[in-house]
């Protein structure tokens, strides 16, 4: 049988009907919130396809074209060791190219939207204590964690 945690003392098990209802705030709903997925799902939309694609690549080239993959460039060094090199240069570009999108595109959209958080939860503080002072009870249902 689960155990559940003790109920804390101050959560109503009611609506109480001094408390106005409001939507709730997300920054889901943000329309920036938006754009911000939406860079970082087209970037790693490029980015995998480019790592995955470059290594599903070299692993044909070695399976269905082994004569090609074995010519010597000079010395000891052939095509097919060449192309295996290759994959640590794409995954050093991909990253590079990671940094440098998140830099430029996602964080001074997450910078905002941070800010923007803050401002709406100190502006929530400051009502609710302004409330508390003057003799209201404060409300229930604010929420002291981050959703997001």
């Amino acid at each position: 049988m689960p155990e559940f945690p003790p109920r804390r003392e101050d959560t109503p098990t009611f609506p109480l009907p001094h408390i106005e209802h409001t939507p709730p705030s997300r920054i889901s709903d943000h329309p920036e919130f938006h754009s911000l997925r939406r860079a970082q799902r087209r970037f790693g939309t490029r980015a995998t396809i480019l790592s995955a694609g470059g290594f599903l690549l070299y692993v044909l080239l070695s399976s269905f074209v082994p004569a090609v993959m074995n010519q010597p460039l000079f010395g000891h060094l052939t095509i097919g060791l060449t192309l295996g090199l290759g994959q640590f240069v794409i995954m050093g570009v991909t990253a590079w190219c990671y940094v440098r999108h998140m830099r430029n595109r996602v964080d001074p959209l997450a910078r905002g939207l941070r800010t923007r958080r803050h401002e709406n939860d100190n502006r929530h503080a400051r009502s609710a204590t302004a409330s508390q002072s003057a003799g209201q009870p404060l409300q229930h249902g604010a929420r002291g964690f981050r959703t997001w």
